[in-house]
Order: structure tokens, then sequence, then C-alpha cells
């Protein structure tokens, strides 16, 4: 599956930004996906992922409340809105999709697909 992030920008802290990430084929029911992020100079981290069904979602403790992942299972676009974003949720922000078991989710290197990522800046 090829993916394709967009909606990153700049913003005031606590404004919002919801991003986009567009798959080429179906990804309900097939892929786990996610959402991770790297800051300058700081390793990637994995912020969010939804489950195949979208049924069940999991969040890093760092944006839990104010981030939400979400499906368009219509469209095979996951989204990602970001509420009260803060200078420290400055990153590029890549999603990925993986078919490896929903338990392994927070692990960068079970997602074999990635889309080219989007930054996102949030000035103080």
């Amino acid at each position: 599956v090829q993916l394709q992030a967009s909606g990153g920008g700049l913003v005031q802290a606590g404004g919002s930004l919801r991003l986009s990430c567009a798959a080429s084929e179906r990804t309900y029911n097939r892929y786990v996906m996610g959402w991770f992020r790297q800051a300058s100079g700081k390793e990637r981290e994995f912020v969010a992922a939804s489950s195949r069904n979208g049924g069940s979602t999991d969040y890093a403790d760092s944006v839990k409340g104010r981030f939400t992942i979400s499906r368009d299972n219509a469209k095979n676009t996951v989204f990602l809105q970001m509420n009260s974003l803060q200078p420290e949720d400055t990153a590029v922000y890549y999603c990925a999709a993986s078919t490896v078991i929903w338990g392994l989710r927070e692990r960068e290197a079970v997602y074999a697909n990635w889309g080219q990522g989007t930054q996102v800046t949030v000035s103080s």
C-alpha cells in the first residue's frame, strides 16, 4: 500500500491541525494504521494507532486527550486530529501501515509501509 500524508503546517500554541493519510488501497480490516513523529535531532516516536477495523485506538501518553486518530473507510483515509498543540509537538509526522498484530502497534519496526511525512510546526 502507498501512503500520502498531508495537512501539516504552522500553528500557534493552543491551536489545532488535522493530518490526513490517503492510502492507495483499502485499509479497513487489512492494516493497523499508525502515526509517528520525528522531531529534529530525535528518534522517531509512536503517536497513535488504529486497529484494522477502527474499533481500538492507542495513543502515546504525551498526546492522550489532545490527539484523536480516526478512519474514513470509504475514502481509505486515516486522520490525526491534533488539538491544544504545544511547541513540543513540532516534528515531521508520518503515517504508516502494518499487517502485524495489534499488540505490536507501538513498534516502528512492524510498519512496512510509510508515507512521506508532513511538517508540523507549533510556535509559542
